[in-house]
């Protein structure tokens, strides 16, 4: 059965502020803990193609692959996949922004994929693996973007 993610947080900052930093590819080092470097391919319109890499893992292995993005500014929706899939069969990605109830910004990704049937790893493990690594993520990314917001609110 294929693998379906569904994970979201609320981040306390306005919505231009969300998705202008999560939206910025070239500073994603930066921004998420899990990637190392991040080539861009080429851009067309609203469409980037680029290649994420990670850290090495525990076996000093670099995973690496090619993902395209478009971002829909005017819906606060981005649609990804990758491109080079690995031991991916596919793997689609939404993102979707709005306004919290209460303030602040509800930012919301959904993974739908597939594993190869001779990954490492098989749908359900990945599901598990992605759910857990995107609260990770997601929160620090939250903590990032709130700190930048205090600072800037001390000027």
């Amino acid at each position: 059965m294929p693998g379906h993610t569904d994970n979201e947080i609320t981040v306390n900052a306005p919505v231009d502020v969300v998705w202008d930093v999560t939206n910025d590819l070239p500073n994603w080092p930066e921004l998420f803990s899990e990637y190392a470097s991040i080539e861009i391919l080429e851009k067309a319109g609203n469409t980037t193609r680029f290649r994420l890499a990670m850290h090495p893992d525990e076996n000093g292995v670099v995973w690496s692959w090619v993902s395209e993005r478009t971002v829909d500014r005017a819906g606060l929706t981005v649609k990804a996949r990758r491109v080079e899939t690995g031991p991916f069969a596919h793997m689609d990605i939404h993102w979707e922004y709005g306004e919290a109830p209460g303030g602040g910004t509800r930012m919301r990704w959904v993974q739908d994929f597939a594993m190869k049937p001779d990954a490492p790893i098989d749908d359900a493990g990945m599901t598990d693996r992605i759910n857990h690594n995107s609260r990770i993520q997601m929160e620090l990314i939250r903590d990032k973007i709130e700190r930048r917001e205090r600072v800037a609110s001390r000027r």
